[in-house]
Formats: C-alpha cells, sequence, structure tokens
C-alpha cells in the first residue's frame, strides 16, 4: 500500500530537509545530473529514507537503482520502451508507470507495475506537458480498470484538492511545488502528513469494519 502522500523532489538534500515533517514516501527526481552526482544523490536519498523508515522511489536511472541496492523506481513511457524489465525485476526492485492515456495505460500495464502514475489531472506549471488535464472523473475510471494496481494522480495536485483526488479513487496523490515552491515547505508538508494519517485512519477503520 502507498501513503496517500507522494512527495517527489530533486535533490537528498530536499529529502533530508522534508523528510521529519511525516514524510514517508519519497521520490529522487534529479534531471540532467552526471552520474557521479547522481550516486551521491541517490546514495544519500537512500540512506536518509532508510533511517527515517519511510520508502524511496528513484525516478528513471533504473541502472544505478540496481547497482546501488534500491529497491523502487519509477519509470516514464520513454524509459519503459527502453529499460531491461527483466533485470529490474531480477534485481527485486518494484515498478512505478507514468501514463497520459489510453495507449500509455495499456503498455504500462503490460509491465506488471506495481503502481500507475495518471496525470496531469490539472495544468502543472513543473514542465510543458503533451498531453490535456485528465480531471477527477478520469482517476476513478482509470482505477476501475487497474483494480489492485495502486494508482498514483500527479500534476497540479495541492493540499487543499488532494482529498478530493483521493476520494475519487486515487491510492495516493503526488506533489511537487505544492511543498517545494512554498513560502513555508517544512509546514506544508506536515499539512500533507496530517492529511495522509487522517487517510490511513479512515482506510483502516473502513478495513476493520468490513
Amino acid at each position: 500500500m502507498l501513503d496517500p502522500f507522494y512527495l517527489i523532489v530533486d535533490s537528498a538534500a530536499w529529502v533530508a530537509r522534508l523528510l521529519p515533517c511525516g514524510v514517508r514516501l519519497a521520490q529522487l527526481r534529479v534531471k540532467d545530473a552526471p552520474d557521479e552526482i547522481l550516486r551521491r544523490e541517490i546514495l544519500a536519498a537512500k540512506a536518509l529514507c532508510a533511517a527515517a523508515g519511510a520508502q524511496l522511489v528513484v525516478n528513471d536511472y533504473w541502472r544505478l537503482a540496481i547497482d546501488l541496492g534500491c529497491d523502487f523506481v519509477h519509470l516514464g513511457q520513454e524509459d519503459l520502451e527502453t529499460a531491461d524489465l527483466a533485470a529490474i525485476r531480477r534485481a527485486g526492485l518494484r515498478l512505478g508507470v507514468s501514463t497520459h492515456d489510453e495507449a500509455e495505460l495499456e503498455r504500462a500495464l503490460e509491465a506488471a507495475p506495481d503502481y500507475v502514475a495518471l496525470g496531469p489531472i490539472w495544468p502543472t506549471v513543473l514542465k510543458a506537458m503533451r498531453f490535456s488535464p485528465q480531471g477527477l472523473e478520469r482517476i476513478g475510471e482509470w482505477k476501475a480498470r487497474i483494480g489492485d494496481v495502486p494508482l498514483v494522480a500527479i500534476g497540479g495536485i495541492t493540499l487543499e484538492r488532494a482529498p478530493g483526488v483521493l476520494a475519487a479513487g486515487a491510492d495516493s496523490a503526488a506533489v511537487v511545488t505544492d511543498v517545494t515552491l512554498n513560502a513555508d515547505p517544512q509546514a506544508r508538508a506536515r499539512g500533507w502528513a496530517a492529511m495522509a494519517g487522517e487517510r490511513r485512519r479512515a482506510l483502516e477503520t473502513a478495513g476493520s469494519r468490513g
């Protein structure tokens, strides 16, 4: 089960800064860096998450994730086409895959992922997107299709929007700028962690009643 609060950051320094705020699930997404820096960043984030009992997801760099003994990797569609999925599985890595349309969802499901990410739910300032916003209704449609595979929603999600995203069917809400561009990132992360804690307790209560 993925934590409802899925933090995405671009450095181990951010991981160190925000883990004490209650983060349980963090993706390290470092772009266009030399191999030496990537190794250093991944190792640092891995050690920080291990010490805090949090889950680290390495974005894109599946070879390094294998070499450095990580246990979770996230791939975009372009990386999915070229990655050695058999090697990833042999190494025991769990796999998350980005999707934006029906064809990408089918391709992702063929890889038997441990979660599927859907986005952007709303317009995002993080990067230019080729795809239109998906909206809340699409979350429910895709969750119905993928069943027990966890669904991560991403794109334009704020703390205020997160409860609606989870109620629509997402298992986890991924966040970048709502935390990292906030005037007080630690306070914002604590707010997200509190929301996630409430969600976990509600699910546990519902499970015990079921």
